[in-house]
């Protein structure tokens, strides 16, 4: 049986400038080796309009109601009967970020850049790091990776193995920025 942990995720930005938190993802991958590059989108989502513009960009999404309610893309329900719903694709390609940005319009979401490997860190003792550990998050109208706490804003996190969490302000320091916020267990 394999054992799978989940990376940690620290906050570098917080911004209410969508190019900026772009701009400072694409300078993150810019360091990081990008083999088997994919995106994995999540959002919640209680609007028909913000629905129907997903749905038109990742028809084979999948989605499930939230709460205790059942309606679920496997049971072949038809979503918008279950608003507020979550709803999640994963391994897309990177040029379907910004068209997933604007078909969820003001609904929370993450998009998560998934790829090969960090950099090597010698600065701070530690070699190139692993796939279970290298990925870049930007939230969307939420403050935190599960999408609970609400905001105007956009907040860039990058994510590294727990035992190698020096590796967040070192990455934060390579595109000139800082960590902002805590170390996390990112929900995935």
């Amino acid at each position: 049986m394999a054992v799978v942990s989940n990376s940690y995720a620290q906050p570098i930005l917080r911004t209410a400038d969508l190019s900026e938190g772009l701009r400072i993802v694409e300078r993150l991958l810019g360091i990081a080796d990008l083999r088997n590059l994919e995106v994995d989108f999540e959002a919640r989502i209680s609007s028909t309009h913000s629905l129907s513009e997903v749905l038109a960009l990742l028809p084979d999404a999948d989605w499930w109601a939230e709460g205790e309610r059942d309606g679920t893309s496997g049971a072949g329900d038809d979503p918008s009967a279950y608003l507020p719903i979550w709803l999640r694709r994963w391994a897309q390609a990177p040029e379907t970020v910004e068209l997933f940005l604007k078909a969820v319009g003001d609904s929370p979401a993450t998009v998560r850049w998934d790829f090969n490997a960090w950099p090597e860190a010698p600065e701070v003792g530690l070699g190139v790091g692993g796939t279970r550990g290298a990925f870049v998050t930007l939230c969307a109208h939420a403050r935190d990776l599960d999408l609970e706490e609400p905001a105007a804003d956009y907040t860039v996190f990058v994510h590294v193995k727990q035992i190698e969490a020096e590796r967040a302000p070192w990455l934060a320091a390579r595109v000139g920025l800082r960590v902002i916020g805590d170390l996390v267990m990112a929900p995935y």
